[in-house]
């Protein structure tokens, strides 16, 4: 089953980044936020990328183009031009990369690379978010179900801690960044019928975001599941999440790290 990865936005709300780079090649512990996410597939089993790209994605196309030589030793004998290389740390990724437009909305950058998938069904995922999500079991989930479409839903982290104050300010109850406070969102991780594309039919869809007009006509029609991810899961939203997520990386327990 193929794995189509969201790769193209602008990310403005991490402009000290990526106003030089694509966000999903914004590195965490020396490698790109997307190597990190495609080796989280590539362990449980799914190897076959479809990236769609955007701003800048010519940084992403020549990442790859270059994969080999960039986790490799080599000598180089300038003289003649001859290459030899000692030693090389490669990925079992296959990888296609879809030029999806520069301002083309979610909905539309996935209706762009249908032809890619060749009616089989298939993985989704943003190229910012970051978990130790089972997905053998997600897809389980989904296969139990029926329906078109699953995402996987997760309980962030509140930003801000809080409080219970009781009439005479008396603090009843004192949460640190509480997780969740029961509300799900969207965590992306999704897995698609390819029928799926039958939502994705309008004129203007390069207008139209995947998580809006699409993902309420599913819900409409009772075809859209929620898969409950329980674990860890981060997404690169800001500059602060960046360096949580090196520091996680870093630390003794990479969560995500599940190669």
């Amino acid at each position: 089953m193929k794995v189509v990865i969201f790769a193209g936005g602008l990310g403005t709300r991490l402009s000290e980044e990526t106003g030089s780079r694509p966000k999903p090649m914004v590195e965490i512990g020396g490698k790109p936020i997307l190597w990190h996410l495609m080796k989280i597939y590539e362990t449980n089993g799914f190897s076959d990328f479809i990236i769609c790209l955007g701003y800048k994605g010519y940084m992403i196309k020549e990442y790859f183009m270059n994969y080999y030589l960039h986790n490799s030793d080599v000598t180089v004998e300038l003289e003649n031009n001859k290459l030899n290389v000692h030693y090389s740390d490669t990925e079992f990724f296959k990888v296609t990369l879809v030029d999806t437009g520069q301002n083309t909305m979610t909905a539309g950058r996935l209706k762009r690379v249908e032809s890619y998938l060749n009616g089989e069904d298939f993985m989704l995922t943003y190229g910012d978010g970051l978990a130790d999500i089972d997905v053998k079991a997600l897809l389980d989930f989904h296969m139990s179900h029926g329906k078109i479409a699953t995402l996987t839903a997760i309980q962030p982290e509140a930003r801000f801690g809080g409080m219970d104050i009781g009439d005479n300010g008396v603090v009843n109850n004192f949460r640190e960044k509480p997780k969740g406070d029961e509300k799900w969102i969207n965590g992306g991780f999704f897995v698609l019928k390819n029928a799926v594309f039958r939502y994705l039919s309008d004129s203007n869809i390069d207008d139209i975001m995947w998580e809006e007009l699409p993902m309420n006509r599913l819900t409409k029609d009772n075809e859209l599941m929620a898969y409950k991810h329980q674990g860890f899961w981060k997404c690169m939203d800001a500059m602060r999440d960046k360096i949580e997520l090196d520091n996680i990386w870093n630390s003794d327990n990479p969560k995500w790290k599940i190669w």
